[in-house]
C-alpha cells in the first residue's frame, strides 16, 4: 500500500523550537514529516502528493494538552459521583472528539473520573473506532480521608469508589488500588499530595498524604512501569513529590524558597502544571456558579500567589506548562486553548514561549519528547494549519474557525478549505 503524501507550501512555519516563524515547504509522508525548506526552495515529492497552499497561514505542531480530564463533565466535582457510568463514558468520548476539534492532538490524562474510562477511551482511539487525540489513560484520583475528592458525609453510605477520588487510608489500601488501576490498564497513577479550596476538608496549604502512603504509589509505579502525576499545591506537598521522584507536579500554588530550591535542582526533569483556568475563574466569579463572594477572595488569594510563585519558577528555569483542570462548570471542555491566553495576559509569558510550552516541552509529559510538539524531519506530523498568526494574537487559537487544517498521526483529521488542496 503506498503510503501517502502532503506538501505544504507558503506556510508561516512556528516550528516550536522558540526560533522565530519562518517561511517554508514542509513534506509529510505516512506519519512523518520528512522535509523542511526555509525560504522558497521547492521540496521533491512524488507526482501523487497532495498539496496544501496555506498562502501565508500559520503551519504549527498541534497543541498538547498536559493536565486533562476527558471524562470531567462540566460540572461540579460531586456531580461526576452521581452520574452513571454508560453516560459518563459516552460524554468522555465526545470531549475526546471535541479536543482534536480545538488542534489539541495529544492528551495527558491528569485524572478520570471513575475507573476504566480512560482506559477504554485509550483503546478506541488508537483502534480507530473513536476519533481523539493521542491519549495516556490515568487512574482515578488517589486521595485519603478528608482529602481533595471526599465528598462523602457519615450519614450515608460509601466506599472507595463513591466519589470522583478514589479514598485509600494507609500503605495496603494504596497498594491495593494501584495494583488494580495497573491492572485495568493505566499509564499514570494520580495522587492528591495535599489539599484544595474545592471538595477538600482540607486546605490548599496542607498536606494530607502520608509519606508512607506515597511510597506505596511510588512502589506500584515502579514496579509496573507506569507515570505518576500529583495535585500538590502547599510547599509540604511539592517537596514531597520531588522526594519520591515525581516529574509531574500540578499547581505548585505556595512554593516556598526551599521548595523553589528542590524544583530548581531537577528542573531539567520536572515540569508544572499550574492549571489556573479554574483559579482565574472562580477569582473573578461575579456571583456566577453559585460561587459566594468570601469564596471568590480566597481563589483571588491563590491568584496572587501562584502570579508570584510562577514568576520565580521562571527566574530560576523551572519549566511551567498551560493546560489543565478543564471540564468544571468554569472550565468548560472545548475552553482549553483559554489556558494560552491566560499564560500571555495573567502570567506575564511571551506568545512564542506560551507556544513552546504546549507543544514542545508539554511533549515530554506524553513521553514523546522531540517526536510530536516539533516541525522538523522524523518528526510525527501532527499539525495545525491557523488562519493568522497566534504569535500576534494568541487567543484565536480560541476560534476553532481559525483552524483551518488539522492533521493527526499524517492522517487528515480535518482537511483544509477546498481552494487550498490540490
Amino acid at each position: 500500500m503506498t503510503e501517502s503524501e502532503f506538501v505544504f507550501i507558503n506556510a508561516n512555519v512556528f516550528d516550536g523550537s522558540g526560533r522565530n516563524p519562518f517561511q517554508g515547504t514542509v513534506n509529510v509522508r505516512g506519519n512523518r514529516i520528512v522535509g523542511i525548506t526555509d525560504g522558497s526552495s521547492r521540496i521533491d515529492h512524488s507526482p501523487e502528493a497532495k498539496v496544501v497552499d496555506c498562502r501565508g497561514g500559520t503551519l504549527m505542531p498541534g497543541l498538547i494538552e498536559p493536565h486533562g480530564h476527558l471524562s470531567f463533565t462540566n460540572g461540579r466535582a460531586v456531580e461526576f459521583t452521581f452520574m452513571p457510568v454508560e453516560e459518563n463514558m459516552l460524554a468522555t468520548v465526545r470531549h475526546a472528539k471535541l479536543a482534536l476539534d480545538c488542534g489539541y492532538t495529544s492528551v495527558f490524562s491528569a485524572a478520570s473520573a471513575k475507573p476504566r474510562l480512560d482506559v477504554v477511551l485509550k483503546r478506541e482511539i488508537e483502534a480507530g473506532r473513536v476519533p481523539g487525540p493521542r491519549y495516556l489513560a490515568c487512574s482515578p484520583e488517589l486521595t485519603v480521608t478528608g482529602g481533595l475528592g471526599d465528598t462523602n458525609q457519615m450519614h450515608l453510605p460509601h466506599n472507595p469508589g463513591t466519589t470522583f477520588s478514589w479514598i485509600v487510608d494507609g500503605k495496603d489500601e494504596v497498594l491495593r488500588a494501584c495494583r488494580m488501576f495497573a491492572r485495568e490498564g493505566v499509564d499514570t497513577l494520580k495522587v492528591h499530595l495535599s489539599g484544595d479550596l474545592g471538595a477538600s476538608s482540607a486546605p490548599s496549604e496542607q498536606t494530607p498524604f502520608s509519606d508512607e502512603e506515597l511510597a506505596a504509589v511510588v512502589e506500584v509505579a515502579e514496579s509496573r512501569g507506569l507515570r505518576i502525576v500529583c495535585h500538590a499545591r502547599s510547599a509540604t506537598s511539592v517537596l514531597r513529590a520531588l522526594r519520591y521522584g515525581i516529574k509531574i507536579i500540578n499547581h505548585a500554588n505556595y512554593v516556598d524558597d526551599e521548595a523553589l530550591d528542590a524544583l530548581e535542582k531537577a528542573k531539567d526533569s520536572v515540569v508544572v502544571i499550574p492549571a489556573i483556568g479554574v483559579t482565574h475563574a472562580f477569582a473573578y466569579a461575579d456571583g456566577r456558579w453559585n460561587i459566594p463572594p468570601s469564596l471568590s477572595r480566597s481563589f483571588q488569594t491563590e491568584l496572587e500567589a501562584t502570579i508570584s510563585s510562577v514568576e520565580k519558577m521562571r527566574k530560576r528555569g523551572i519549566r511551567v506548562l498551560p493546560g489543565g483542570d478543564y471540564g468544571f462548570v468554569c472550565t468548560p471542555h472545548g475552553d482549553y486553548a483559554r489556558d494560552l491566553w491566560l499564560f500571555v495576559e495573567v502570567l506575564g509569558f511571551t506568545p512564542v514561549e506560551t507556544l513552546v510550552a504546549a507543544t514542545r516541552q508539554a511533549a515530554t509529559v506524553m513521553g514523546m519528547y522531540d517526536e510530536i510538539g516539533v516541525v522538523k524531519e522524523n518528526a510525527f506530523a501532527d499539525l495545525l494549519l491557523i488562519d493568522g498568526d497566534p504569535l500576534d494574537d494568541i487567543s484565536i487559537l480560541q476560534d476553532r474557525a481559525k483552524i483551518l487544517l488539522i492533521m493527526k498521526d499524517g492522517e487528515l483529521y480535518k482537511p483544509p478549505p477546498p481552494a487550498r488542496l490540490s
